[in-house]
């Protein structure tokens, strides 16, 4: 089925010598993963490789067959440049450690069109403004309603349980304890407009640390990003 659908990239892969195997999360048809021949002979095929940068966002024409196998682009197009992203260190690590998560985070199960508004807005907010210190602990967070482990909100409760994702009223071993329940609570509350100043950067590497745990107790095969210590060193 011939699909015109816009696109997110989550990964490209190089697969043997001379192509790609590229995850998309697609508007119309969830997570998709596409086979790229040549992808690195010729200079249209080298050129075509820039549209392959994480996070970007596409606008594309491609076969899908729906049949559990890789799927091939027709035609793509970059749907918003990202100038700002690549040109600001800050932003290109955070889109490379995002992409990292998704990749792991996001399975090949259906259409999710919430999630690509939610995160077709995101990529959109962090192009266009200046002040991201927060961006990705808010983004990580916000995702997880899309992922179905989004924190119960009991927030009266004074420590948070990781695996089940609640607020409760007495600690256990996988709990947070109170100064970190209260700093996550905070995170809980914020929005990509709010001020950025709100956590120190020691708090900051705490609550990545909170989330990462999260997502690991809940995600089954879930992996540590690889770029989480440059990401680290970035906004230390």
């Amino acid at each position: 089925m011939l699909i015109k659908t816009k696109a997110i990239v989550l990964s490209a892969i190089k697969y043997q010598e001379k192509s790609l195997i590229v995850k998309c999360l697609t508007h119309t048809d969830g997570v998709k993963s596409y086979f790229v021949a040549n992808a690195f002979t010729g200079k249209k095929n080298q050129q075509k490789n820039a549209f392959f940068q994480p996070l970007n966002l596409l606008e594309i024409e491609a076969n899908h067959k729906n049949k559990g196998t890789l799927e091939r682009f027709k035609e793509i197009k970059l749907a918003h440049p990202q100038h700002a992203i690549h040109q600001n260190i800050f932003k290109a690590t955070i889109v490379l450690f995002l992409s990292e998560v998704l990749h792991t985070a996001l399975k090949e199960e259906g259409n999710n069109q919430n999630l690509f508004i939610f995160l077709e807005t995101a990529i959109l907010w962090l192009e266009n403004h200046d002040e991201v210190a927060n961006f990705h602990l808010i983004t990580l967070l916000q995702l997880t309603k899309y992922l179905g482990f989004y924190p119960q909100q009991n927030s009266d409760k004074p420590y948070f349980e990781l695996t089940e994702g609640v607020f409760v009223d007495f600690p256990s071993p996988s709990c947070l304890d109170l100064d970190q329940t209260l700093l996550f609570k905070k995170l809980t509350q914020l929005k990509f407009d709010d001020e950025q100043k709100v956590f120190s950067a020691h708090q900051r590497q705490l609550l990545l640390k909170i989330i990462i745990d999260f997502y690991s107790l809940n995600i089954d095969g879930f992996k540590k990003p690889k770029s989480l210590e440059v990401l680290k060193e970035v906004f230390s």
